[in-house]
């Protein structure tokens, strides 16, 4: 069964369980500083899991675009992706445990037609925060999973809270049995033998968590997460996600260019180039912060690979044809992107050439200066330093040692990389900190904030400004604007000034629900327009700004306190920066 087979399958499942069909939020989150990426596809959701009122109701379902970075550097393996495709459902304050089970289960054996007997499924053991969870094994007994394949584990494995904060709570988990030899006498879901397969995993969001304490939410809420590549694989019988149809189109491309040929290379080239064109077609673009260091990383780490097959870099333009041939069934809007995609990915390429060329420069200097002193090796901080500094790949500075009669010790050089990685991994694990609740008092008037700067910002500079993105934490907020210049102090005087007489006047924020349609007829701004179903929720102020947006936001705009901008810089080309303060 193909990819877009389940998706459709899933979706009109649930459809026809009285869900709405909500359309995949961008790769790129709005207003959302605890991720760099959508990571999950309950992201986009969590207002709804609070409590806010979704403009499609209670029950809703979607496919979600998601990418992961922590595991960049695992990618060549046989299982390893950084992009994603999530099938969800979600119940907010609807159904629970019972009709979630009944669903999933219909859903696997009925409509994907696994066997009941390949599936195992797991529950949470119960600690001091939340009691065993006895109601969801007894559904999956009366479902028709017997006992001897329910799974109890703790936290670890059976408990999902997005970073350390915010809705969470138990969930079990559904597995695959491959059918492989087990790895001993007790093998079982909880084993990384390959015999068991995480397929999907149902979440019982009843908690919150914040400052360590587990409290219970308003409301009982379902999010499920089915991963569509995985699914697909085990479907159609295959090893590893790169044997589907997904991937094979550009795999087999790779063997047939390569003038030297590695399974971990062509996976590389084939995932990463896969990731690049979702994060440049929902407007990312390479840089050296944030996600556009990512998308950086991903692309610069694809062209090393192609040149590792030894394939001519000029192909590229074709290979990135041929993804979004094989893509477009499942994504659409790729086809109409392609130009700009196609661009993008290729001038980074070329930049990275231009990196690999001065690096080499740099390396004869080490060369030079490790010979001058009679030394036969070259140390590992300079092959480390040449990495960090100028993006000089450690694999060529070890091809080049050797040409030079030179000695390299890989093992200080891997140890050094993955000091670097762990370092990176906090990083990114301290930037997800915040988790994804959103809800902090500051957070949620630092949003309503950004309204009335892009409102300001509309007044003061011209009214073809528009939002790019934003970013908020409790202490302050970011605001990225399409602007062709840096704005004059006298503009920044004005625009705060505005933001503060709003405030002054004690504004209303009214929030309305209607169609799309008749809300960009009303004149209401989005930043993605895709990303929002045919019912939005628009929220007003006074009569100053009108957004479709998915909330929270103040009652009043004087809760806001004096609003203060601390420094104005570029972003990217065409695009400005703001940050600002509430005082």
């Amino acid at each position: 069964m193909k990819a877009i087979e389940i998706r459709n399958k899933y979706l009109e499942f649930f459809k026809n369980h009285n869900h709405k069909v909500i359309p995949s939020a961008p790769l790129i989150p709005e207003n959302d500083p605890s991720v760099l990426f959508t990571t999950a596809g309950m992201q986009p959701i969590v207002p709804y899991l609070l409590g806010a009122k979704h403009p499609e109701g209670t029950r809703l379902t979607d496919y979600q675009k998601c990418l992961r970075t922590n595991d960049i550097e695992e990618v060549g393996d046989n299982r390893h992706l950084t992009y994603f495709e999530m099938l969800g459902n979600w119940s907010l304050g609807d159904y629970f445990k019972e009709e979630s089970i009944a669903m999933s289960y219909e859903f696997l054996t009925k409509v994907l037609g696994i066997p009941s007997e390949k599936i195992s499924v797991t529950c949470f053991a119960g600690d001091e925060d939340c009691p065993r969870d006895t109601l969801t094994a007894e559904c999956w007994r009366k479902a028709g999973i017997p006992n001897e394949r329910i799974y109890f584990y703790g936290k670890d494995d059976n408990w999902w809270i997005a970073g350390e904060e915010g809705p969470c709570g138990p969930d079990t988990e559904m597995f695959y049995d491959t059918g492989k030899e087990p790895c001993s006498a007790d093998c079982q879901p909880s084993c990384n033998c390959g015999k068991y397969v995480e397929i999907w995993n149902n979440v019982f969001m009843e908690y919150l968590k914040k400052d360590g304490k587990y409290t219970k939410l308003s409301q009982k809420n379902v999010d499920t997460g089915l991963g569509l590549e995985r699914m697909a694989m085990l479907l159609q019988g295959k090893e590893t996600p790169f044997d589907t149809e997904i991937f094979k189109p550009i795999m087999d491309k790779l063997e047939s260019l390569a003038q030297k040929d590695d399974i971990a290379s062509r996976r590389i080239v084939a995932e990463h180039l896969r990731a690049s064109i979702m994060i440049v077609s929902d407007g990312g673009r390479p840089s050296n912060i944030d996600r556009g260091y990512i998308l950086r990383r991903l692309i610069r780490r694809m062209t090393r690979h192609l040149n590792k097959l030894e394939i001519d870099l000029n192909k590229l333009d074709e290979l990135i044809e041929l993804d979004i041939e094989t893509l477009k069934e499942l994504y659409p809007e790729l086809v109409e992107k392609k130009e700009v995609i196609k661009e993008v990915i290729v001038q980074e390429k070329d930049k990275f050439m231009k990196t690999l060329i001065r690096g080499e420069r740099e390396f004869d200097k080490v060369v030079n200066r490790i010979k001058n002193e009679g030394k036969d090796t070259i140390d590992s901080n300079d092959i480390f330093k040449l990495y960090e500094t100028y993006g000089f790949p450690p694999e060529v500075s070890k091809d080049l040692a050797v040409e030079n009669g030179l000695k390299v010790n890989m093992d200080e050089v891997d140890k050094l990389f993955k000091e670097h990685q762990e370092k990176s991994r906090l990083g990114s694990e301290q930037k997800f900190k915040g988790g994804l609740s959103g809800t902090g008092e500051m957070q949620i008037k630092y949003h309503t904030a950004t309204h009335l700067l892009n409102a300001a910002l509309k007044q003061v500079v011209n009214k073809d400004v528009h939002q790019r993105g934003s970013n908020i934490t409790e202490e302050r907020m970011r605001f990225d604007f399409s602007c062709d210049h840096k704005l004059t102090d006298e503009e920044k005087k004005q625009a705060e000034d505005l933001v503060n007489k709003w405030i002054q006047e004690d504004l209303d924020v009214n929030i309305e629900t209607m169609k799309k349609e008749e809300a960009l007829k009303s004149g209401a701004e989005c930043m993605f327009i895709e990303k929002y179903p045919d019912i939005v929720t628009v929220y007003s102020i006074g009569e100053i700004s009108k957004e479709l947006c998915g909330g929270p936001h103040v009652k009043h705009t004087k809760e806001l306190g004096h609003f203060k901008i601390v420094k104005e810089e570029a972003c990217s080309s065409g695009v400005r920066r703001i940050k600002a303060i509430l005082e």
